[in-house]
């Protein structure tokens, strides 16, 4: 899966709060648009998910997969399809980099094939949307808790 579609957005937050809010999975059906249900399983030492089950219902997709994730502090989390119904394939990751300001510049890689045939350029077009979604929910939700 060479093939991945990025994206960035600026939160005003530092990246240790970022990646608080993108370790609770259990409030992801709050505010990370189509997630119905995530639960973590195995947490690892640092009491962050390494597997979380998921159910989504974002139309026309709805799937119930887990992913694998890989944690480097607060700088990065990347995350691999361990199974899932509709889904192939999921490779992803957020990269957090601190701004002078004190804000963080947030990219969102992702790269995901589906069971049913899709032209390359409709997937490039739905991982889009989803990164996008993804990152205004993700700075909508950090901006709006009292984080230190």
């Amino acid at each position: 899966m060479a093939e991945q579609t990025t994206s960035s957005i600026v939160i005003a937050a530092g990246p240790p709060s970022i990646m608080t809010v993108i370790a609770d999975f259990e409030a992801y059906p709050s505010w990370a648009h189509g997630v119905k249900k995530a639960e973590p399983e195995r947490p690892t030492g640092a009491g962050r998910a390494e597997r979380v089950h998921f159910e989504l219902d974002a139309s026309p997709i709805k799937d119930a997969y887990t992913l694998q994730y890989d944690w480097h502090g607060d700088r990065s989390v990347t995350w691999t399809l361990v199974e899932g119904r509709m889904l192939k394939a999921m490779d992803g990751a957020y990269d957090l980099e601190s701004r002078a300001d004190g804000s963080t510049e947030v990219t969102y890689r992702l790269a995901v094939d589906v069971a049913i045939p899709m032209i390359g350029m409709l997937k490039r077009k739905a991982e889009k949307v989803i990164i996008d979604t993804a990152l205004k929910g993700l700075k909508k939700r950090v901006e709006s808790l009292d984080l230190p």
